[in-house]
């Protein structure tokens, strides 16, 4: 229900934060000069776009096809093979920039590992993913809800070594010495049972009743063995007993010492078990884990590895850490982490690069990585990684090497990285003759155009520009070089609609920087400010022009130049760019009243709806946070505490936090919050009636008009659905009384099920007059037309947003239903290369059945049941297909 009501505007969010050097913008005695002469060196440092990042992820050349090898073989494959598989899958998805489904594939690598390594590198990896939600353990625990997701495992007792022991004990075995054997250890005698401690290990078997001149002797000198008395007697009740004493860490590290000596492997297992449970630090893990590593103790060592990996990414600034993971050899390797060295090292070489790309630490890592590839799709992504980072480090000799050696292993994308070191060699005609090469084996991707673009000029650089967005609109380069070279011709509004483009769908933070800028050169210093505002709050600690100053100074900067608003004028503000659908614009307000005396609970909350919107999860998280935080009242607390459970998967804990809000205050929040988790989490439909009684005491508390129209909007959908339609109506109406402008799509569907389409249409046009994120209502309003004006609308919608899916669908359709069967599946074909979506990635699997073409058909179902794969329909298509494979 969430989903329904704050996704008008489908957007993807970028998350790497690069600022592009506009360095043109003047700074003098710590004020903004006037941009009006827009004069020609300004101009000219602007045009020093940077290149495009070399981007170190897994990119195959065609993820369809990878995505359906992966689901074929975790259909076949043995248990122990998967959790590499969705390793391999979170790859690719990371890749396509789908953060939702990369997470899920790594959630799914730790629910299937098989090993007891596997499991706690997949765990840390999930923890270092979800920094920042450790709170939501405390809250689950606040509802009697325990999460596994923070916790250390608890693994030592799960591991089954078996039996250790030998059957030299057997009574009927001669033993030529005396039942006992004195060891001396300097000045004391310590008593063992021969029979007994010859059962530890062979070793011990063969000196104790052996060929050797000990199985003769009552009295064995220990002292030079490194066991202390103290040892020694623990190890002979432990061969009685088969249980070790309690001991301190010191004497259970000479246990393990002897044990590793005399290969007494139950001996060993114990005292690794004993010692696993004196690890409460990470120096503890630093201290054992060394004694692991020489002397081979997995089960210590997998105990010292999960605490250091807990404690990601700040563990990496330890230099004794380092220096564990980087001088590790292939033995230790597997000492430290079983056969799970690749997934280990991919995980610390990521975590790395997040700190320092360039590092020593990041190289060696990687090394790592490359020497634990153990199969070519392993090797292409550490090779590339790798190579990525010696690009970076100027070690242009060896990246050219590591990219090649990716390349011919089969990454297509390795290509970018040996085009871009042509090109610094001065040899840019080779780069375009190996993009050419590249582009002429297969069908090409926008990448490819992007790519050949730099090393073109004039009007054959902004023909590949322009072919690039129109094969992949996701990319941002050619947007801000078009916009760039706009503003080089002093066409500051054209470069502004250009900008305009990417932004309208996709909130990029290089992309708002460079709309500041052209704000400046128009000097509409409000719309700088608005937008400088809402990359803070972004990323507070954004720098622009190049990385030289602070977001926070720039704004300091422009707002001496625009007039200052009352805390009433901030409202007002808000309420018209809320009613105008300006989500950039409604942050940037918010930013400017969280300066202020107000409560700051309900405007960080403000701002998570905002966030969500504009899809940017994280963002919004630490919003909702931020507004636990800043509560006013214990009841405004347990609400915003509520939002965090349910936005997080928790929907039952959402609900009694809700509950127990309206135990202590009866308040709009807490019943909306309520009444918004119970219509989400029930397919009861008596459940309605529940909910609209919740709407409505929510409506009877005190609240403003930006969330009593949402209530009101809200309570309409519910009466729609319960067939109420003059009650639905009424609602939407009245929402739009009071500014809620998103209503009218409500009263459209109202109009429309009451068999009045000319109505439905014109209400949806009063929307797209009003909001300023206008692509969904186009998109709704092509539902209510006939198909001419349906195709124009649709084609508005893929101008406004090609990330939304319908468009393509209904086209696609369209064309199948006129029989024009390979122009319906390359409708598909082109959304499909820049969004791994299922419901495209489905039809066109129909399609290709309908036309006979069984293995492209079983092709798209496998990679459709990688993005989902509980996909009711999706498993019948795909059970239907694989029926007809000969």
């Amino acid at each position: 229900m969430r989903k329904l009501f704050f996704s008008e505007l489908t957007s993807c969010k970028e998350t790497k934060l690069h600022s592009a050097p506009h360095s043109w913008l003047p700074l003098e005695k710590g004020k903004l000069s006037k941009f009006a002469g827009h004069s020609t060196s300004s101009i000219e440092s602007l045009m020093k776009m940077p290149e495009p990042a070399v981007l170190p992820h897994f990119k195959p050349a065609d993820y369809v096809d990878i995505l359906a090898q992966i689901h074929e073989e975790l259909e076949s494959c043995p248990p122990d093979e998967k959790s590499c598989l969705y390793l391999l899958q979170f790859q690719v998805f990371r890749g396509l920039g789908e953060a939702k489904l990369s997470r899920r594939s790594l959630q799914s690598a730790w629910e299937k590992a098989s090993t007891i390594h596997e499991k706690l590198i997949f765990g840390a990896w999930l923890k270092y993913e979800k920094k920042g939600e450790e709170p939501i353990s405390d809250l689950l625990s606040s509802c009697g809800k325990c999460s596994q997701e923070f916790k250390l495992l608890d693994f030592v007792s799960q591991i089954s070594t078996g039996s250790h022991e030998i059957s030299y004990d057997d009574e009927s075995d001669v033993f030529w010495g005396s039942p006992v054997v004195h060891f001396r250890i300097r000045d004391d005698m310590i008593a063992c049972d021969r029979r007994k401690l010859a059962a530890l290990s062979t070793p011990l078997y063969a000196m104790l009743n052996g060929g050797f001149r000990e199985s003769h002797l009552e009295v064995i000198d220990m002292s030079r063995n490194g066991i202390s008395s103290i040892g020694m007697r623990a190890i002979s009740k432990f061969s009685l007993t088969g249980r070790l004493p309690y001991l301190s860490a010191d004497a259970i590290l000479e246990m393990l010492d002897f044990a590793n000596k005399f290969c007494c492997n139950g001996l060993k297992d114990a005292c690794e078990r004993k010692l696993a449970s004196f690890i409460c630090s990470r120096q503890d893990a630093i201290d054992f884990m060394e004694c692991a590593l020489e002397l081979g103790c997995s089960i210590l060592a997998a105990a010292c590895l999960q605490v250091l990996l807990t404690e990601l990414p700040e563990c990496l600034n330890d230099e004794q850490v380092v220096r564990i993971f980087s001088c590790a050899s292939k033995q230790q390797r597997s000492t430290m982490a079983g056969n799970a060295s690749f997934s280990l090292y991919c995980l610390l070489s990521e975590v790395s690069m997040s700190i320092n790309a360039t590092s020593d630490v990041t190289v060696t890592f990687l090394e790592k990585l490359v020497d634990s590839a153990s199969d070519s799709r392993q090797k292409q992504l550490a090779l590339h990684q790798l190579a990525c980072t010696r690009l970076l480090r100027k070690d242009y000799a060896e990246a050219e090497r590591l990219f090649n050696a990716a390349f011919t292993a089969g990454h297509l994308y390795s290509v970018v990285g040996l085009a871009r070191l042509a090109s610094m060699r001065g040899n840019k005609h080779f780069s375009l003759k190996l993009l050419d090469s590249v582009m002429s084996s297969r069908w090409p991707l926008g990448w490819m155009y992007q790519e050949r673009a730099l090393y073109l000029e004039g009007d054959n650089k902004l023909e590949n520009l322009n072919k690039a967005t129109e094969l992949d609109p996701t990319l941002t380069y050619p947007y801000m070089f078009r916009a760039a070279s706009l503003m080089k011709r002093q066409s500051v509004e054209a470069a502004l609609m250009e900008i305009n483009r990417i932004l309208g769908f996709k909130l990029v933070l290089e992309c708002l920087e460079l709309r500041f800028c052209c704000y400046l050169a128009l000097e509409d210093h409000r719309a700088a400010l608005c937008d400088v505002q809402a990359i803070l709050t972004l990323a507070p600690d954004y720098r622009m022009i190049g990385g030289r100053v602070s977001a926070k100074q720039l704004r300091m900067l422009v707002m001496e130049n625009v007039e200052q608003w009352t805390t009433a004028d901030c409202w007002m503000q808000l309420y018209d760019r809320w009613s105008s659908v300006d989500d950039i614009g409604s942050l940037s307000v918010i930013y400017q009243m969280l300066e202020s005396d107000a409560a700051k609970g309900v405007l960080y909350f403000r701002q998570s709806l905002l966030l969500l919107r504009l899809n940017c999860p994280e963002a919004a998280m630490r919003s909702l946070q931020l507004a636990r935080e800043h509560a006013a009242s214990q009841h405004e607390q347990l609400v915003y505490e509520g939002w965090i459970l349910y936005d997080t998967g928790h929907c039952e804990e959402g609900l009694q936090k809700a509950e127990a809000s309206i135990a202590i205050q009866r308040s709009f929040e807490a019943f909306f919050l309520k009444a918004y988790a119970l219509a989400d989490s029930s397919l009861d439909p008596s459940t309605s009636a529940t909910v609209v009684s919740l709407l409505e005491d929510a409506l009877r508390c005190p609240s403003d008009r930006l969330r009593k129209g949402q209530a009101l909007n809200n309570l309409g959908s519910v009466y729609v659905d319960c067939g109420k339609l003059d009650l639905a109506a009424e609602c939407y109406i009245n929402a739009l009384k009071i500014g809620h402008t998103r209503a009218h799509q409500g009263l459209a569907r109202v109009h429309f099920l009451r068999n009045n389409r000319a109505g439905a249409y014109e209400e949806m046009t009063k929307l797209i007059e009003k909001a300023r994120s206008n692509a969904s209502a186009y998109e709704k309003r092509s539902e209510y037309c006939d198909r001419e004006l349906t195709k124009s609308d649709l084609q508005m919608v893929t101008k406004l947003d090609p990330l939304r899916v319908y468009p393509y669908r209904y086209r696609a359709a369209v064309l199948m239903d006129n029989h024009k069967e390979k122009e319906a599946i390359a409708e598909l074909t082109k959304a499909i290369a820049f969004k791994a979506d299922l419901n495209l990635l489905h039809l066109r699997a129909a399609f290709h059945e309908h036309v006979g073409d069984i293995s492209s058909a079983l092709r798209d179902c496998r990679a459709a049941l990688s993005v989902d794969p509980n996909h009711q329909e999706m498993l019948e298509l795909h059970h239907r297909v694989n029926s007809q494979e000969p």
